[in-house]
């Protein structure tokens, strides 16, 4: 199993989806055996988001929203400011996993930095994802080119939940979703990114170097 760094980048500032997509495709088409693996910690700005398995009727009333149709795993989800995002860009084969198994790494992740802060949260096998009772906390959705990954997972940080009630999310009609401000209202935005990384560095059983943006 590969132990060596994962290289961290986090980006500043609020990016358009597609300005990380087109780099994320970019990364992946030109890496090769040698190519350390990274983790992109950002924000986006509002966008609805479909995966490739989406159907364009989950989108109610996008409004001025963006749709955009991406290459990911999944159905149809949100991104906005507050909801922290973490790309992973890992050569599946060379750390000797699988789709699957870097799935329930992420979900993992996240179950972990919320039972650290007294919140029981689970994974479904049937829907992909982190959830808190019945509401949805993170979502994930990975697309996979000659082995290597990328896109990742998005956690419902400190956000405005509303655009959620313009979509079926994940292609789940009556889904609900919250988010860590509403339960852990005094764990700081900055903190819950840190530990989320934390947390994933300890599922891969790798550690991190942080890089430049």
């Amino acid at each position: 199993m590969n132990t060596s760094p994962i290289l961290v980048r986090c980006w500043p500032g609020i990016l358009p989806y597609f300005t990380v997509l087109d780099a994320m495709r970019e990364f992946t088409t030109q890496r090769d055996a040698e190519t350390p693996d990274q983790m992109w910690l950002l924000q986006h700005p509002p966008v609805f988001t479909l995966g490739r398995n989406a159907d364009a009727a989950d989108v109610l009333d996008p409004g001025s929203i963006p749709v955009i149709r991406s290459d990911r795993g999944g159905k149809v989800t949100y991104h906005g400011p507050g909801q922290w995002i973490v790309y992973l860009l890992i050569d599946l084969p060379r750390m000797g996993i699988n789709v699957r198994q870097l799935t329930s790494m992420m979900e993992q992740s996240v179950i972990q930095i919320l039972a650290d802060h007294g919140v029981n949260a689970h994974a479904r096998r049937d829907a992909p994802g982190v959830y808190v009772g019945e509401a949805k906390i993170a979502s994930l959705g990975l697309r996979v080119q000659r082995g290597r990954s990328y896109h990742g997972l998005s956690l419902n940080t400190d956000m405005d939940l509303s655009p959620f009630q313009r979509i079926h999310p994940c292609g789940m009609p009556q889904l609900t979703v919250t988010q860590i401000h509403d339960l852990c209202p005094d764990w700081p935005s900055r903190d819950v990114a840190e530990a989320l990384m934390n947390a994933l560095s300890d599922q891969l059983q790798r550690p991190l170097q942080k890089g430049g943006a």
